[in-house]
């Protein structure tokens, strides 16, 4: 493969291995966790580095994953104290630790150099230069076998739980008394979460692994209800969203990290817009017809109310409506010809009058 496509290969891995983490996180409404453990494995990595005594990929990897799971159990000690709530607990802890980190290296390891790239944005396209070998062979860059291997872990690790974190993230309750152990099934979560988040961070940095834990699965959430369905199209997403970015950013010679989290908050954006359920779009087409149905339903009602009293003639005559409900002439006629196609009204000579389907449909309404 050319490096291009080495490039592209570990950004559609992150994609789809980062997103299958953040389905049950984005589920459990603890979005803000993934940015907290991203931030806060800076001490880890610091400790692994003094351990191996320079950079060690696998001491590295397990100091941050120690790291993150402390952050992850100092939350859940705060919020369970009852003194501050599960946010505040976030907004204390990962500041905490990545400042400790920060204060670590700069008294220790002055003559590092760390920049925003190192710490916060990650460079995708260095993936290519970082090679893992076997018995002399190469295999690869190797973020994409970190990242690949990640993605096989969090898709067997969601099947192997499915069961189980379905029923503790919709009722913690019932799993509680089902013998699920909620508390245990929440730490297993959030490691597999810290996990991911450190595997992913060498090759794209902390604010791309945030964005690509919690935007497929928020974006795949406004597409489905279905949770097979939501964790599915969590991975596509993400994967295409890396892909998509990296293009784009090639063509365009931009940041590709900045451009894959600007690719999946358009896709965001567009599914916010133009989800057939819960898109903006659709939610006003829906309260739309809902406002044109009340209508027919108060147009029937009051032709109902007066068919058999002496002033029928005035009261169901199409200008009095304007009038007697506060309708412009546009939206009277408007009304009258939905309800006339609906089968509800029967217009003669500017009067009207309820078919047997609009007697019915005053009797539902007023049952309603």
């Amino acid at each position: 493969m050319t490096s291009g496509q080495q490039i592209a290969a570990v950004a559609l891995m992150a994609g789809a291995a980062c997103s299958l983490a953040g389905v049950f996180l984005v589920l459990r409404r603890m979005a803000m966790m993934a940015d907290a453990i991203s931030h806060a494995i800076l001490p880890g990595l610091v400790a692994g580095y003094v351990l191996a005594h320079g950079p060690n990929l696998w001491v590295g990897f397990l100091g941050a994953t120690a790291a993150g799971l402390a952050t992850v159990w100092l939350v859940e000690v705060l919020a369970k104290s009852r003194r501050v709530r599960e946010d505040t607990a976030i907004g204390l802890v990962f500041p905490t630790m990545f400042a400790l980190g920060v204060l670590v290296v700069s008294k220790f390891f002055a003559n590092v150099h760390i920049d925003t790239d190192a710490v916060l944005y990650g460079e995708i396209a260095m993936a290519p230069f970082d090679r893992f070998r076997w018995g002399g062979h190469d295999l690869g860059p190797l973020s994409l076998w970190v990242l690949s291997s990640l993605f096989v872990f969090n898709a067997v690790f969601l099947t192997a739980f499915y069961k189980e974190f379905k029923l503790s993230t919709f009722d913690a309750g019932l799993a509680a008394c089902l013998g699920f152990a909620p508390a245990a099934l929440h730490m297993l979560l959030m490691t597999s979460v810290a996990i991911t988040t450190v595997g992913a961070f060498s090759a794209v940095g902390a604010v791309l692994s945030v964005a690509l834990i919690i935007v497929p699965p928020v974006t795949a959430s406004l597409l489905t209800e279905r949770l097979p369905i939501l964790i599915g199209l969590s991975g596509l997403i993400g994967a295409l969203g890396g892909v998509l970015g990296y293009v784009l950013a090639a063509m365009w010679d931009v940041s590709i990290s900045g451009m894959i989290a600007t690719t999946l908050g358009a896709m965001f954006f567009t599914a916010l817009l133009g989800a057939p359920r819960k898109g903006i779009l659709s939610q006003l087409a829906r309260q739309r017809q809902q406002r044109l149905q009340f209508a027919v339903e108060m147009l029937a009602v009051h032709l109902a109310t007066h068919e058999a009293t002496a002033d029928r003639d005035t009261e169901n005559s199409i200008w009095h409506l304007e009038r007697e409900l506060g309708w412009s002439p546009s939206r009277a006629a408007s009304i009258v010809r939905r309800s006339e196609r609906a089968g509800y009204v029967l217009s003669r000579d500017g009067q009207l009058q309820l078919t047997e389907a609009g007697h019915a449909l005053v009797e539902t309404t007023l049952a309603r």
